[in-house]
């Protein structure tokens, strides 16, 4: 059962890095900050990244400890928490620098550890 739960989780979190670099293809930094819908969705993609690592398995986490489980749970609390006093150059930054890497890290981890998965 654990296994499904964190392809899933790992689902979730690929969906939400894909989307959240579509929404900013073509976008500049000071136009995320001038428009609050956009600022809002791509908010909400890392809080889904944040939630959906926080609860994938310790075995998995453990098994791939080159990516930042800890810093995206970290990313989710301080989005939830602070939502008045986002800064949005770290959430610029995380998106355009940090979330293609993340990207290619869950897509290996997903083709790693469940191959019989055909849906990727």
């Amino acid at each position: 059962m654990t296994a499904i739960d964190d392809f899933t989780r790992l689902k979730h979190i690929a969906d939400a890095c894909q989307e959240a670099l579509d929404f900013i293809k073509g976008i500049t930094r000071q136009e995320l900050e001038n428009d609050r819908m956009l600022s809002l969705a791509l908010v909400k993609e890392l809080e889904i990244i944040g939630e959906a690592t926080n609860h994938i398995s310790s075995e998995l986490k453990n098994r791939h400890p080159d990516v930042s489980w800890q810093d995206m749970i970290g990313m989710r609390n301080r989005l939830v928490h602070v939502y008045f006093g986002i800064n949005y150059d770290i959430v610029w930054q995380t998106i355009t620098e940090n979330l293609p890497i993340l990207l290619a890290q869950i897509n290996d981890i997903l083709k790693l550890d469940f191959p019989q998965n055909k849906s990727l």
